[in-house]
């Protein structure tokens, strides 16, 4: 259930994109529904073998004013959540990263809790020390940085 070492064709695509954005509502549907109870664990590709833990982001669209929610995976580290801007290798970042950068004090839905954080992204020390468990994590991250030219960024998320 692995996903390929090579860039698969078509990843770029706009159906990708909306097939993603589609997933994600159905995740964000599910994981309210449940309070967290379905829909915490990521089980595709890397995940399928060993679950990584999810959680709902809170941004507002830097254009737009409007809120989004997008569920992503995250790290523990200490009281800070770390998530990573991978958007599945695809050659732009994915829309909430601009929009935290814009507007960094947010909220995340955790099991059953409700977090204030401000987000910040990961500096290149810190970043170089966060990669390795990053993908000890979820391997996959792997894979998406070796299929696009952009450094994905590294996203920690502090109480606030």
């Amino acid at each position: 259930m692995g996903l390929p070492e090579q860039r698969p064709d078509g990843l770029d695509s706009p159906w990708t994109v909306t097939v993603i954005k589609y997933m994600a509502k159905a995740q964000v549907a599910v994981f309210r529904a449940t309070n967290g109870r379905v829909g915490n664990k990521w089980r595709v590709g890397a995940g399928w073998k060993k679950p990584v833990p999810t959680l709902l982001l809170d941004h507002v669209g830097r254009k737009s004013g409007r809120p989004f929610t997008t569920p992503l995976l995250y790290l523990r580290d200490g009281a800070d959540l770390v998530v990573v801007a991978s958007q599945g290798g695809l050659p732009k970042n994915p829309q909430w990263y601009p929009n935290l950068l814009a507007a960094p004090d947010t909220v995340v839905h955790l099991p059953g809790e409700k977090r204030a954080v401000r987000a910040r992204t990961a500096g290149p020390e810190e970043r170089a020390l966060l990669w390795p468990r990053l993908v000890d994590l979820y391997a996959d991250f792997e894979k998406y940085a070796a299929w696009t030219d952009r450094e994905i960024p590294v996203v920690v998320l502090e109480p606030r």
